[in-house]
């Protein structure tokens, strides 16, 4: 099967939050591209169109919003700063 992404995917396997108006939700980063990211979840109820995903390990924050959602699984789209650069804050949580 072709692959269908215009960026390559890169396989992960690193801890995640989902961090929104107060309330967090943990995950697992399945894979990453440029645009955006996989991820494992318990259950995708709950979860808001519009988050930030937390990668500790990286130190990394990045603005998404959910694109879909299966049983255990997301796929999320990175937002863009107004500079059309994905945003991106180095540190932690916002």
């Amino acid at each position: 099967m072709a692959e269908k992404r215009s960026d390559p995917r890169m396989r992960v396997l690193k801890a995640g939050t989902i961090a929104f108006g107060g309330g967090a939700i943990d995950c697992t980063v399945r894979n990453v591209t440029v645009s955006g990211a996989l991820l494992e979840v318990e259950s995708p109820v709950g979860i808001p169109q519009r988050f930030v995903l937390v990668i500790p390990a990286d130190h990394i924050s990045r603005s998404c919003r959910l694109i879909w959602a299966s049983d255990h699984r997301i796929g999320v789209r990175f937002d863009r700063t107004e500079d059309g650069a994905p945003g991106q804050t180095k540190g932690g949580a916002p």
